[in-house]
């Protein structure tokens, strides 16, 4: 396992990082929680040291599953978890309508007030089962609550011990120039796939530039990447993905087609195309780590060699020609 330590702080994080959103079940068709534990127990086995979650995955699920997992080991683990998504309070902007893990209805609003956030960080701890949280991230930005205020609870949480280091999510460059007139944050957290490169034109120059560690969340874009998903796959209900941009026609067929004409790397590494992905995401400028999901030790046991390789300059260029080629719509 390789780790990466963000340039501006203490924080050292493993290269890849377990991605705690399905085993909460929430969006994903469910979860099973003894199958959750086991990938958990198989990705700190395997020398994954960074897990990140958030108490709107599962409503408290996904926390909870990881507090468990983690008795025992935390002082060897970074513990990631964000605030700032209510579903039991009307306070704050509508996000959006969804369904709780039970089947019944759910309003998702963003809120990050002061009060809520510290109300939220005891939650999160008493969850995790832990003390302090190694990052904090707000979830997705918000037009009601004015950025200052936000980080000034940052500042409150690290001088009561209560977090070791800020970040953010979802934010665009302009917005993590706000943020940093009032807290040095040390992380964004922001989708980016083969196939959602948005963030390599502005973002991640400005990162650079200004010592933030990009985390990529979704580099798999939910499962489309890993060359298991074809034409005709049956999800569970409640599962979300066929609904997504990249799930529907005429991008899955698309990005089907392309993940087929890299299985020639795929098999010259002897290694699976969901390997070459994140292999390929972890090499990219800027990121820190990748996020990547599982629900079984299998899965943990695929991702993790992901990095029993390199790509060659050579494939590098092979991989980015052909998706200069793949036309996408969202």
């Amino acid at each position: 396992m390789e780790y990466h330590q963000f340039s501006n702080s203490n924080l050292k994080v493993s290269a890849i990082t377990f991605g705690a959103w399905a085993i909460g079940g929430w969006m994903w068709g469910g979860a099973d929680r003894d199958d959750a534990l086991d990938a958990i127990d198989a990705a700190i086995d395997a020398g994954i040291t960074t897990i990140d979650t958030a108490p709107v995955y599962g409503f408290g699920q996904s926390e909870e599953i990881v507090g468990k997992a983690i008795k025992g080991k935390r002082d060897k683990l970074q513990i990631l978890t964000k605030y700032g998504l209510s579903w039991n309070d009307t306070k704050g902007e509508s996000f959006f309508r969804s369904t709780s893990n039970d089947g019944s209805p759910v309003n998702i609003y963003k809120y990050s007030g002061k009060e809520s956030i510290i109300k939220e960080c005891e939650f999160s701890l008493k969850n995790l089962g832990t003390d302090y949280i190694d990052l904090y991230q707000i979830h997705w930005p918000n037009s009601v609550t004015p950025i200052q205020e936000t980080m000034e609870a940052m500042d409150i949480l690290i001088k009561q011990g209560k977090i070791r280091h800020a970040g953010v999510c979802n934010f665009d460059e302009q917005l993590v120039a706000e943020t940093l007139k009032y807290f040095p944050i040390i992380s964004n957290q922001v989708p980016y796939s083969m196939v959602n490169r948005n963030i390599e034109k502005k973002l991640v120059p400005y990162c650079l530039k200004n010592n933030i560690g990009i985390l990529a969340y979704s580099p798999l874009q939910r499962g489309i990447l890993t060359g298991k998903i074809s034409n005709g796959h049956r999800f569970n209900p409640g599962d979300t993905r066929p609904f997504t941009p990249y799930y529907k026609e005429p991008n899955l067929s698309r990005i089907i087609a392309f993940t087929e004409s890299i299985q020639p790397i795929a098999d010259a590494h002897k290694a699976t195309i969901g390997q070459v992905v994140i292999n390929w995401t972890i090499q990219q400028p800027g990121i820190i780590s990748a996020l990547v999901g599982a629900r079984n030790r299998k899965q943990v046991d695929d991702n993790v060699r992901a990095l029993d390789f390199k790509l060659s300059p050579e494939e590098s260029d092979a991989i980015n020609t052909k998706l200069k080629d793949l036309i996408i719509t969202v």
